[in-house]
């Protein structure tokens, strides 16, 4: 009983929070919060195997996936407010008034008996009898329950389903966007130089320039180098990159001695 009456105001409290947050994310960490409150309770009132299965697949497998496809795409509280079905408001309204209802119903015809006890219940073993009661008295509910999780599959995978309207770009196609690019706007057609150099070309086989003004010899490959293949970086304006750089003469003859020793 104190189990119940400590997990029991968690459990309306998070499940209320369900309502009211406007994150998706936040609403299935607080249905994790409801399930594993409730897997507390399975094993609290014996029987253990409802406790594995509440922690296994519901929390650690189906929900964690829940929240990671939430978080891998993004859903935002702006998709919610969304109506893309007409009607969809009213409707939504009336199926739950027709729940409500009908819960009502149920509960007031219920008839309650004296109640058997944890041992009675679980004479045999928990799973065997747990086992006995889905597959003879509630194997109807319990085979259209597995029709309805897969229904809910298929459901998901057609509404995740992103149909291309247009044909998937191919390497080509990148490449001549880029050259494109480059020709209307003059965008880099390739990837920019690292940090501390200063490339003078875009081909490979061009050494890149040190801030002292100096060939890169890291910037070219060895392979290129050793058959002679190197071009001219192209020094005529080497002075006015220096001054632009605010490199010394100097100091540029400094560096460029520690360099040989």
């Amino acid at each position: 009983m104190i189990a119940f009456w400590v997990l029991a105001p968690i459990m309306v409290v998070a499940a209320l929070g369900l309502l009211f947050v406007r994150k998706a994310v936040r609403a299935a960490l607080l249905l994790a919060v409801v399930m594993i409150s409730l897997a507390v309770l399975y094993a609290v009132l014996e029987a253990p195997f409802l406790f594995a299965v509440q922690i296994i697949v519901y929390t650690g497998a189906i929900l964690m996936l829940f929240l990671f496809v939430l978080m891998l795409v993004g859903v935002d509280a702006s998709d919610s407010l969304v109506e893309t079905i007409k009607g969809q408001r009213a409707l939504a309204w009336f199926v739950g008034l027709v729940f409500v209802v009908t819960l009502v119903v149920a509960l007031t015809q219920l008839t309650f008996t004296s109640s058997a006890g944890l041992d009675e219940a679980n004479r045999g073993g928990n799973v065997q009898a747990l086992a006995d009661l889905l597959f003879s008295r509630y194997v109807f509910i319990f085979e259209a329950t597995s029709a309805l999780l897969i229904t809910a599959a298929v459901g998901a995978m057609v509404l995740a389903h992103r149909e291309r309207l247009t044909p998937r770009k191919t390497q080509a196609d990148l490449a001549a966007e880029r050259i494109r690019a480059y020709g209307e706007t003059g965008a880099h057609l390739g990837p920019l130089p690292p940090p501390g150099v200063y490339a003078r070309h875009n081909a490979v086989d061009t050494p890149a320039l040190l801030p002292d003004g100096s060939p890169a010899p890291a910037s070219v490959s060895r392979v290129l180098a050793a058959r002679g293949t190197m071009q001219a970086t192209g020094l005529t304006d080497i002075e006015a990159i220096k001054s632009q750089l605010g490199v010394d003469e100097a100091d540029s003859d400094e560096a460029k001695e520690e360099s040989d020793d």
